[in-house]
């Protein structure tokens, strides 16, 4: 099943809310504690959205993935997850496994269980999903998955569906979501 989410529109998934904010970014919200992936910084091409989170996923160091300051608000700085480990913060259980992004760039696939809903995160992704990620995505609920012209939608569908997750959100520009969707 595909879920195709527009920028800034929501959808509810249980006791989660989970809201798009373009390129990559997800703020996942489940009552008062919020899971920032991929904040938008300011000094990037594209929208950035300014809220308090308490976790904060970065999958790639660039303007596009690691605007920290964005979702740091009012009382809220939120835990900085920035590379592969385990981590557990407010019973959130997350785990990054190393992979590649554009430009070879070091990106990060995060998957975040939190409310009994296991989320993946395929954050920069621009190849195939290395073996120690593989091996551990054996239960995704919601997959997020980048679509853009370093992995693009025929790509991003193979590996998506080899994951057998419960639902796959694609992340993109339009042409290429609806390129995937097809």
């Amino acid at each position: 099943m595909f879920c195709f989410l527009r920028p800034w529109f929501s959808v509810t998934i249980g006791p989660m809310i989970l809201t798009y904010h373009g390129k990559n970014m997800i703020k996942a919200q489940s009552g008062d504690l919020i899971v920032a992936v991929n904040p938008i910084s300011k000094s990037s091409k594209y929208k950035s959205s300014k809220f308090g989170a308490d976790v904060a996923l970065i999958s790639v160091n660039d303007a596009d993935h690691n605007g920290v300051e964005e979702v740091t608000f009012g009382n809220k700085v939120p835990f900085v997850a920035s590379g592969p480990g385990e981590y557990e913060v407010r019973d959130i259980f997350i785990k990054g496994f190393l992979s590649k992004a554009e430009k070879e760039k070091i990106s990060t696939i995060y998957t975040a269980q939190f409310d009994g809903i296991n989320l993946c995160f395929l954050g920069g992704l621009s190849s195939d999903l290395p073996e120690e990620a593989l091996e551990s995505l054996n239960d995704v609920d919601i997959l997020f998955v980048p679509v853009s012209d370093t992995l693009p939608a025929d790509k991003a569908y193979k590996i998506a569906v080899s994951l057998e997750p419960r639902l796959i959100i694609p992340l993109g520009e339009d042409d290429g979501v609806k390129k995937f969707i097809k």
